[in-house]
């Protein structure tokens, strides 16, 4: 992979010498005791960093493989999921090859939690895990960017100041993804840039263009060469977002100013939030691999879409967002109305959906009162998408 060194993750060799970096870095140990002690990171830092220090020592310190590494991590991250939701459950995996590389293309709510979902429920269920892109403004934090490339992240640059630079950065990319499918190596991508902070999964046709880029020259047709990379979408739903009110507040600066500027650790913030925060029952859908794929990137976006749609599990949330909020015109009703073409994550007592109308109640409460549309659209919107996916067809008069 010599070709693509200023973006691939760290190989099996360079392991043990990322990991010692690490476990001696004052930074990282106090970010992990924020994890795994954080009263008394609080209130005893260099007490709680000796003790972080010697536990990863003993843990990871004779690891000398990614494979280890992740085989390491397994428990720890099953012991997070068990603490931040109520259940994970998933769809669809029985429709994978666990010896077959896929290009699992997703929604994408939180920066670190949706791969790292994905990769657990794939070790799980004895699969191989996948590479993951990662934007390089997450880059800057050289802890994560330590850790995300021993984890299989590969870099997908953004800050590029000309055509020629995005170009070239995108040709390299492209190659690496078919590169990395073709050496059976799975990889996961969102399906934009960016967290879709108004629950509104749209797949930007520009990401599928990028795929083709370094496949125009050899000849192959734009549906053969998307018909090797085995697309699989995936669709992740949370019962509640942890990060559901900075995004709240993002989206209405957006809408009052115009634009946002992020604080300088919003980024980490939201990844510890994200990855802490009480999340509800989470499910995964892994949709089938798209083996026919449309002639244009804006067709097979399209597909993606309407494959995730079709397939979100919704949760109480959803549905009583969408009964609270604006665009739901049967809001007199007492009860959510549950159209027949909606397939939802459970069924619901009454006691479930009073226990989530309370819960975004509770949400909306502690919002100021600007930010409540924007709070009740991202839960809302989920099933918008699936009513539109699900409509039957336009038909000439």
């Amino acid at each position: 992979m010599q070709d693509f060194d200023a973006i691939r993750p760290y190989r099996d060799d360079e392991t043990p010498g990322a990991i010692r970096r690490l476990i001696n870095d004052p930074e990282f140990l106090t970010l992990i005791g924020r994890f795994k002690a954080p009263t008394m990171t609080r209130l005893a830092p260099a007490v709680t960093r000796f003790w972080i220090s010697r536990w990863l020592k003993r843990e990871f310190g004779s690891v000398d493989s990614i494979g280890r590494l992740q085989a390491r991590l397994h428990p720890l991250v099953g012991q997070l999921i068990e603490r931040t939701t109520t259940r994970l459950t998933h769809s669809g995996l029985d429709r994978l090859d666990k010896d077959t590389a896929y290009l699992f293309i997703s929604n994408h709510r939180d920066i670190v939690f949706d791969p790292m979902v994905v990769n657990f429920l794939l070790h799980e269920n004895k699969e191989q895990t996948t590479r993951i892109a990662i934007g390089d403004n997450l880059l800057q934090n050289r802890l994560f960017a330590e850790m995300m490339r021993l984890n299989k992240s590969f870099v997908v640059k953004r800050s590029m100041s000309s055509p020629r630079e995005m170009r070239d950065a995108y040709q390299t990319l492209s190659a690496f993804i078919h590169h990395s499918i073709e050496d059976n190596q799975s990889i996961w991508i969102a399906q934009r840039e960016g967290r879709a902070k108004d629950g509104l999964d749209l797949t930007d046709p520009a990401i599928i263009k990028m795929f083709y880029m370094s496949q125009k020259k050899s000849g192959v047709s734009f549906a053969e060469s998307m018909n090797r990379l085995r697309i699989v979408p995936v669709s992740i739903a949370y019962e509640y977002d942890p990060c559901d009110m900075p995004k709240a507040r993002e989206l209405e600066a957006r809408a009052r100013t115009g634009s946002y500027q992020k604080h300088a650790d919003e980024d980490t913030d939201q990844i510890v939030q994200g990855l802490t925060g009480f999340k509800g029952h989470v499910h995964v859908h892994f949709g089938a691999p798209i083996t026919d794929s449309p002639d244009t990137a804006k067709e097979l976006a399209a597909r993606i879409d309407d494959d995730m749609h079709r397939h979100y599990h919704l949760h109480a949330s959803n549905l009583i967002a969408y009964d609270m909020s604006q665009v739901n015109q049967l809001s007199h009703q007492t009860e959510p109305q549950v159209p027949e073409t909606i397939e939802t994550a459970e069924a619901w007592s009454p006691a479930d959906i009073e226990a989530a109308r309370a819960e975004l109640e509770r949400r909306l409460a502690a919002a100021d009162r600007a930010l409540h549309p924007f709070l009740l659209a991202m839960y809302a919107n989920p099933v918008n998408s699936m009513l539109k996916a699900m409509a039957p067809p336009l038909t000439d008069s």
